[in-house]
């Protein structure tokens, strides 16, 4: 019986599979650690059923700020290893940040009957997380510029 054929399409195949495993792992334990800070938040400061949900909305602010500062710094200062973006970009703040749990929480204000809180989150929301990533990313921008000799 005659060995089954390998083409260079197959073993770019399996490199690929075996290369993205190391990604794969950080972006899972990343993950966990950014899902567990974002549940210890929410035990710390719980939402009141039909209450503004202020845990989930500071998450996500905070959250999309370290983004900000986290993505000026690998593109513009660091170069970090491979799995560093992976790991602490997608993994910890891809946990850590919650638009599902938003999503929830909305639903939940509209079925509590405060559609107009449900709103004004969801927009409040959206605009405080692109002000926090763009701000944080320009003001990263700044002080690196003034260190600059």
């Amino acid at each position: 019986m005659a060995a089954p054929e390998t083409t260079p399409l197959h073993a770019s195949r399996r490199a690929g599979r075996h290369g993205q495993a190391p990604v794969v792992a950080v972006v899972a334990l990343g993950g966990g650690i950014g899902a567990v800070a974002r549940y210890a938040a929410a035990l710390w400061w719980p939402t009141q059923p039909g209450g503004f949900p202020w845990a989930t909305f500071w998450t996500n602010v905070i959250g999309c700020a370290v983004i900000g500062v986290f993505m000026v710094v690998i593109t513009d200062v660091w170069a970090a290893h491979r799995l560093v973006r992976p790991f602490f970009g997608t993994g910890v703040l891809g946990g850590f940040t919650t638009f599902s749990t938003y999503a929830v929480d909305i639903q939940k204000l509209v079925d509590a009957g405060r559609p107009g809180t449900g709103l004004a989150y969801l927009a409040a929301t959206l605009l405080a997380a692109l002000a926090a990533v763009w701000l944080a990313a320009r003001a990263t921008r700044r002080v690196l510029r003034r260190r600059q000799p």
